[in-house]
């Protein structure tokens, strides 16, 4: 069967439609799909684990009658448990463990008509703002090959740009949906806390820094896909508030006048490029043309004081997670089975005491009072997505002394980290140098965006955050539908 040629020019919802009206068939689009994945993969290694075989049945099998039938997607190889696919957390060890169950987000996007073509590429245990992991190799900017994707969703963010799908899966902890998306000229929007499931395997995801979502083309997608998906799953926790209406008929329904403060000053890390900035600010005037009102004002919150206790939260996380993922293989933690700066970040969440780790919770909870006040006055806060453009492969690699001592304080264990915070602190202010402002609307759970509405003079794309009340998705999606109305970007594509 030859690949329907037009598949890289439309959505999601798009290739849906074409589907409903027997213009071509799920497989026709499967094998569109294939085909994209065979000609820029090996130049992008956005795909690791192919599942091709899985995709071209599910194609020929009955569809459920749902708003993506038909429609191929990726899952990040992170969080996102497939039956009988292993999930690597980008991790070398755990590629050799299929899963037993969907997690319910696979569920819910099966259920949604998705035909599931692969996983894409992660970092390990999606610890940084790029990705390369050791087990896989580098995922690689379909805008620029020497350059970043950013991470954790690189893989996902990579796999998009480059119309191998029109949607792809994505996780974000720490701005690891809002980062790709702006590093590869997509929308991508951090749900609240709440908004969409974490079961079965999860409670909450990172003690609620973490949410689960897609990276998408076009608005339009990403609010029809969390139509799919929102919604509490058996046992959770709590739930975000329910939408008065559908998000898809959000993104056509004008915003009215709304009060948007903006700034580019950074609550995390330090110096920001000028790119960046002129970016906030040309989105600024863009924004009052549109018949906003704009305020240059931003919450007032201790970034120093907040970074500590997220990474130590963090850094807990990591710890258990790497202890579960040596109980999954049969053995216990070893510093040989995980990449140093993980196992070096596990080590020093077993370092801090439960006290310290309470305080830090408390913390990120005032925090989200904090700033929620100042979301009584505003609608909705912009601010650049990351403080850099898209940065070249490797900007975050050990230097070679960095990596001699985590490679002897792993072996001598965690009573000896405290006693090397040097290096990890170190690395944690390269992390919030470049991403100084994705983790805030973590810590508080609200939903923030990524609009890719700036390039740069090299011709990368700069994405800009909004970030809004907590549960109100609804002003976004109206937002980005009128961004995305006055500054189309969809059909903007590399040159692959």
């Amino acid at each position: 069967m030859s690949p329907f040629s037009d598949y890289p020019n439309y959505d999601g919802l798009g290739l849906a439609d074409l589907v409903r009206t027997r213009q071509v068939t799920p497989l026709e689009l499967v094998e569109a799909a294939i085909a994209q994945i065979m000609a820029h993969n090996p130049a992008l290694n956005a795909v690791t684990f192919p599942l091709f075989d899985h995709a071209r049945a599910a194609a020929q099998a009955p569809l459920p009658d749902a708003p993506f039938a038909g429609v191929p997607m990726l899952l990040k190889d992170f969080w996102a448990t497939c039956a009988g696919v292993p999930t690597s957390d980008g991790n070398a060890m755990l590629r050799h463990f299929p899963r037993p169950c969907d997690s319910e987000m696979v569920r819910r996007w099966k259920a949604s008509g998705v035909i599931i073509l692969g996983k894409t590429n992660v970092p390990e245990f999606a610890l940084q703002p790029t990705t390369e992991p050791a087990a896989f190799g580098p995922t690689r900017n379909p805008w620029d090959l020497r350059r970043s994707p950013a991470g954790s969703s690189g893989g996902s963010a990579a796999a998009v740009a480059a119309r191998m799908v029109p949607i792809a899966s994505a996780t974000d902890g720490g701005g690891s949906i809002r980062m790709p998306a702006a590093c590869c000229g997509l929308f991508g929007l951090k749900v609240s806390r709440g908004r969409t499931p974490s079961g079965p395997d999860h409670g909450e995801m990172w003690s609620g820094l973490g949410v689960e979502h897609v990276i998408t083309r076009t608005v339009r997608d990403s609010a029809a896909m969390l139509d799919a998906t929102a919604g509490m799953d058996v046992g959770a926790p709590y739930a975000a508030p329910a939408p008065q209406r559908p998000f898809l008929d959000e993104v056509t329904c004008e915003p009215g006048r709304l009060r948007i403060a903006f700034t580019d000053h950074p609550f995390f890390g330090h110096a920001v490029h000028p790119e960046c900035r002129a970016g906030v600010r040309a989105t600024a005037r863009m924004l009052e043309q549109l018949g906003h009102e704009v305020v240059e004002d931003a919450p007032r919150i201790d970034g120093g004081v907040c970074a500590k206790a997220m990474m130590i939260v963090v850094s807990a996380e990591v710890r258990a997670a790497l202890v579960e993922a040596a109980l999954l293989a049969g053995r216990r933690p070893h510093p040989e089975d995980f990449e140093a700066a993980t196992y070096a970040l596990g080590l020093l969440g077993a370092s801090y005491s439960l006290q310290a780790y309470m305080a830090a919770w408390r913390r990120m909870r005032q925090t989200a009072r904090e700033v929620g006040q100042f979301f009584t006055y505003y609608d909705v806060l912009l601010t650049p997505t990351l403080a850099q453009p898209p940065l070249p492969l490797g900007h975050f690699a050990l230097t070679p002394p960095q990596a001699l001592l985590l490679r002897v304080v792993n072996r001598l264990g965690a009573g000896w980290m405290l006693r090397a915070l040097t290096v990890p602190h170190q690395i944690a202010n390269q992390l919030y140098d470049y991403m100084p402002y994705t983790p805030l609307f973590n810590i508080t759970g609200q939903p923030a965006m990524s609009v890719p509405l700036i390039w740069s003079g090299e011709g990368l794309p700069i994405g800009m955050q909004f970030a809004a009340r907590y549960g109100d998705e609804a002003t976004l999606f109206r937002l980005a539908g009128q961004l995305e109305r006055a500054r189309p970007w969809a059909q903007r594509r590399p040159l692959l």
